[in-house]
């Protein structure tokens, strides 16, 4: 072989993966048909569980640094305007430190992410994809690579797909094409987050980008536009649709114009080759989720692919560990398309700003009805549900934070007011709750045995070592 893992596409999903094998030694190599990174802020919203997924990576604090959470929409409407706060009344608690969804333009947020990433093969395209029961054949630039393991990140257009034959069952909404572009222009302040929109088919939108000079224009185009706009148009349109000769369009820096796609793969493996980010699942941009599903599913699927390179696990149980993958994504990313569907049709029939649900910050999002949760019995959270953050302390009084001691790649096993038993391979901690933070997040008996899985989701909720020992046997061998 190659490589263990070839990934195809270099993208915040591809990254996101990359990142993850990299941190467990697992052998990788990511290619990208691009001649470089990509220049666009297209995907500018971070949500709060993306937030953690990067703490655990390492990179919050240069993502924090290089967006905001204070931005507020300013809705134009002639001579007057009003704000909203799309995350008003969110604030950080101890089980949830990342409260608000983070504007940060997508360029910024896969620099993030490069950084952790040692090499990206760019101007690479695979052409060609077999497999067989030892491995993956892809035809790269005209030479043969082989791996254990292919994970196409490729787009939702994904050539890997439609090699694959899998189903791309959905919607084109095809009266919806969209505008999105970086530009440079005059009059408006950066502070506010600058809408207009007089009927269903005039929507402009200017979301200034922090760290750069910068605004990414969002616009309805006409629905039987099939040409990029140029920069005279966008600066037409902009004059138009604003009503103000003092906001004047200077310079566009990167620009597209998409058809809105609801569609989702109806697998996520097909033998050796798997399908992440877009290239499973394409959303309305309303509620920014799609770059964030993506994220999520690289983190659901790196561990799962270093458990079954490992070599520990007999055949059969590695087979159902790589399952688990689909089993436990698809049906989010299927919730998640009638979320997005239903918040870009209450948008374009009720012409208002609305507040970001709850359900759109991914926090709530989890995998209690997945095979690898089981119910525990006991009160508070639940295997499958997200390990949410807590302040607590050590047995010996220092203090720490739940998201400090699960941060890394592997499984935690933490002992609420109790020693937990080793295992190999496994951190574990006894703590203590001296605030009360752990019982307010966990809400789980003294003595409990907590165990989170490496993408901070809980595995196991007991008081029985044994079904600790039990559950780590099956799934990591």
């Amino acid at each position: 072989m190659d490589t263990q893992v070839l990934i195809i596409g270099a993208g915040p999903t591809g990254l996101a993966l990359a990142a993850d094998l990299a941190r467990r030694g697992v052998d990788h190599r990511i290619v990208d048909r691009a001649d470089g990174p990509f220049a666009g802020s297209r995907a500018k919203g971070v949500q709060p569980r993306t937030l953690e997924v990067l703490d655990d990576l390492g990179v919050v604090d240069r993502v924090l640094a290089a967006g905001t959470t204070t931005l507020p929409a300013l809705a134009h409407d002639g001579d007057r305007a009003h704000l909203v706060d799309l995350n008003e009344g969110r604030h950080p608690t101890p089980s949830t430190p990342y409260a608000r969804t983070l504007v940060i333009p997508q360029f910024a947020t896969e620099a993030a992410l490069r950084s952790l990433v040692p090499h990206v093969e760019h101007s690479s395209e695979v052409t060609a994809l077999t497999q067989d029961e030892r491995g993956v054949t892809a035809t790269v630039n005209g030479q043969e690579l082989t791996a254990a393991y292919a994970v196409a990140c490729d787009g939702g257009r994904s050539p890997i797909r439609k090699r694959l034959g899998v189903g791309f069952a959905g919607e084109t909404l095809a009266d919806h094409r969209i505008v999105v572009a970086d530009v440079v222009l005059d009059g408006l302040d950066r502070d506010h987050w600058h809408m207009w929109r007089s009927d269903p088919g005039s929507m402009l939108a200017l979301c200034p980008l922090p760290g750069t000079d910068l605004f990414q224009l969002q616009a309805n185009a006409a629905p039987d536009r099939v040409a990029e706009p140029t920069e005279e148009d966008l600066r037409e349109l902009v004059a138009t649709r604003t009503g103000r000769s003092d906001v004047v369009l200077r310079e566009v820096r990167w620009r597209s114009l998409f058809r809105l796609n609801v569609r989702m793969a109806d697998r996520y493996r097909v033998g050796r080759v798997f399908l992440a980010g877009d290239a499973a699942h394409v959303h309305s941009p309303s509620g920014a989720q799609g770059m964030n599903t993506g994220v999520q599913d690289a983190y659901n699927l790196g561990w799962k692919l270093a458990g079954a390179l490992s070599g520990a696990l007999p055949a059969e149980a590695a087979e159902a560990l790589l399952d688990s993958y689909e089993a436990e994504r698809l049906p989010i990313a299927a919730w998640l398309l009638g979320v997005t569907t239903e918040a870009h049709h209450r948008m374009a029939a009720e012409m208002r700003i609305g507040k970001r649900d709850d359900e759109l910050l991914q926090l709530g999002i989890g995998y209690r009805r997945g095979p690898l949760a089981e119910p525990s019995g006991l009160p508070g959270v639940q295997p499958g549900d997200r390990a949410p953050g807590a302040p607590c302390a050590l047995a010996d009084g220092t203090p720490t934070r739940v998201f400090d001691l699960v941060r890394g790649p592997g499984f935690t096993l933490l002992g609420v007011g109790v020693e937990p038993p080793e295992h190999a391979g496994v951190r574990a901690h006894r703590i203590e709750d001296p605030d009360g933070h752990v019982a307010a997040g966990y809400g789980v008996p003294e003595g409990a045995l907590v165990l989170v899985r490496p993408d901070g989701h809980v595995g196991v909720v007991t008081h029985d070592p044994e079904v600790v020992a039990g559950y780590l046997k099956r799934v990591l061998g």
